[in-house]
């Protein structure tokens, strides 16, 4: 039987609550002007890969649903927090959501690209499921969390994911936890793909 890739295949919450906090680090800018996309998106798309998330403001009632508040884009380097509650989906987002020569790594995408299209309508090119390539990996976990503990050996605070993603002003609290999610997505994507290609 040909080696696994990874010495381990799975990780139980115990082991992750044993794990070090992790966080992104490094630059994190929140664009909440519609003023700033072309200059974001310009530098976006010079990119093959990046980490790529949302988040939406939570329901507590039976049959409401909220629109998608933020998008998260991770570089190597910096994480793009773009507030499409205040942008709105603007052409410059419509071209990097279309583009396939860009991918997307993320978990859960489908659920995230069909929001999105319910603001507006488009084709979406050049999206990467992080659960497939872990399953084509040997993996048996699937969510952020859990191939963060197994691939990066760190775990990620969820304390802010369901707060509120409309604020007037984001907080500290939700702009590292925003950044990191999408930053950890681009990590994964890196250690799965030495694996696999």
């Amino acid at each position: 039987m040909s080696q696994l890739p990874f010495s381990r295949i799975t990780i139980s919450n115990e082991e992750i609550n044993a794990l070090p906090l992790g966080a992104f680090q490094e630059k994190i800018f929140v664009i909440d002007q519609e003023k700033d996309l072309p200059g974001v998106f310009s530098e976006v798309n010079q990119n093959s890969v990046v980490g790529f998330d949302t988040e939406t403001k939570p329901v507590f009632v039976r049959g409401h649903r909220n629109n998608v508040a933020l998008m998260q884009i991770a570089l190597p380097s910096k994480v793009f927090l773009v507030r499409l509650n205040k942008t709105g989906i603007q052409p410059e987002i419509i071209d990097f959501l279309e583009n396939e020569n860009v991918l997307k790594a993320g978990v859960a995408l489908r659920d995230d690209i069909k929001a999105l299209q319910r603001l507006r309508k488009f084709n979406p090119q050049g999206v990467v499921e992080l659960a497939d390539l872990a399953k084509k990996a040997g993996l048996r976990e699937e969510g952020v969390k859990k191939l963060t503990g197994l691939l990066l050996g760190f775990r990620v605070s969820k304390t802010a994911q369901t707060s509120n993603w409309e604020a007037a002003a984001l907080n500290e609290k939700q702009i590292t936890y925003a950044a990191t999610d999408a930053w950890v997505c681009l990590e994964i994507y890196q250690k799965l793909k030495a694996v696999i290609s």
